[in-house]
């Protein structure tokens, strides 16, 4: 398969907690603390959340969710309402997965949303925060006939993380009919889970196939299934020979607590132009946060300042989460 799963969410980055005033190694930028760059990290979320391009809405109200940062809730409701479907899906998710119990009559609105992610949305939201299980109704839009609704049932249903959906998605994985993007979050849910039966039968064949994007997406179902083996088999992608992939792989190791990526993304920031908006600084940027070694924390401050929005935003989520 070549191409990966197109989801409405945008892949999250959860960033161990991280603080103090570090010496910056040679090379790098002088590392200021945590709480010295919040502030900056709160503009600039702050920002994005009311930004013009609907593509940095999404991933604002991602990230507002991702830090805690329950003091926007009033503008994440409001965004429930937004123009843009994907912007309405991810902020309606958000609202489920910041547990807002006070967001129940906006959550129950959106049940009748024109569109029927962002309905499976608010079904998924309603779920979480305990009004009632509405599974099978999330599970009904997998046989919509529309693979991008198919493949958000199936993303919620596996961050629900009920095993008992775990035949379904195993039916959908063996389907070779089914849409690549279905198929992929497929494995995606099946990892989450935790079900290892998929590691060699299909994540490994993922990490050796000749597409890029394939041995990437491969790299992060390995880092969801968590496993001592899938820690093993990621430390192998260090070596790919795409700069994308290598850092993928970084990236999910700090996720796993293994710092051997550490050398790798600090060789990649000596020479990165952070002011580019391409997929090798977003990944880079976002290993700062996973792998939270101090002889990365110094390339925050460039990467908050930088003239990439997106870039800019995966800087602030780093700095958030090290508050937590």
């Amino acid at each position: 398969m070549k191409t990966t799963v197109l989801s409405f969410l945008l892949t999250t980055l959860l960033i161990p907690a991280g603080c103090g005033l570090p010496s910056a190694p040679a090379g790098a930028p002088a590392a200021a603390s945590a709480q010295a760059l919040t502030p900056k990290a709160l503009d600039i979320l702050k920002s994005a959340l009311d930004e013009g391009n609907a593509f940095l809405r999404t991933a604002a109200v991602e990230i507002a969710a991702e830090t805690g940062q329950k003091q926007w809730i009033p503008t994440l409701v409001t965004r429930t309402d937004d123009p843009v479907v994907t912007v309405r899906f991810a902020a309606v998710v958000a609202l489920g997965d910041l547990r807002c119990g006070t967001c129940r009559p906006a959550l129950r609105e959106k049940l009748n949303d024109d569109n029927p992610n962002v309905r499976m949305a608010a079904a998924y939201a309603l779920t979480q925060i305990g009004d009632g299980s509405r599974h099978e109704s999330i599970r009904s839009y997998i046989d919509s006939g529309d693979p991008t609704i198919a493949a958000n049932a199936v993303l919620l249903l596996g961050k629900l993380g009920s095993r008992d959906d775990l035949p379904r998605f195993y039916e959908l994985l063996g389907n070779n009919d089914a849409p690549d993007k279905v198929r992929f979050q497929a494995l995606e849910s099946i990892a989450r889970l935790g079900d290892t039966k998929v590691y060699r039968t299909k994540i490994w064949p993922l990490l050796i196939s000749k597409y890029h994007d394939d041995r990437v997406w491969g790299i992060r179902c390995m880092g969801l299934l968590g496993t001592p083996e899938a820690k093993t088999a990621i430390q192998t992608m260090l070596e790919d020979d795409v700069i994308e992939v290598r850092l993928t792989a970084a990236e999910q190791l700090g996720r796993l607590k293994d710092r051997s990526g550490t050398q790798l993304v600090k060789d990649y920031l000596d020479k990165a132009n952070l002011d580019e908006t391409t997929m090798a600084n977003q990944t880079a940027v976002a290993a700062i946060g996973t792998i939270g070694s101090d002889s990365l924390r110094g390339y925050l401050h460039p990467a908050l300042t930088g003239r990439s929005p997106l870039i800019r935003l995966f800087a602030a989520q780093a700095v958030l989460m090290s508050n937590q």
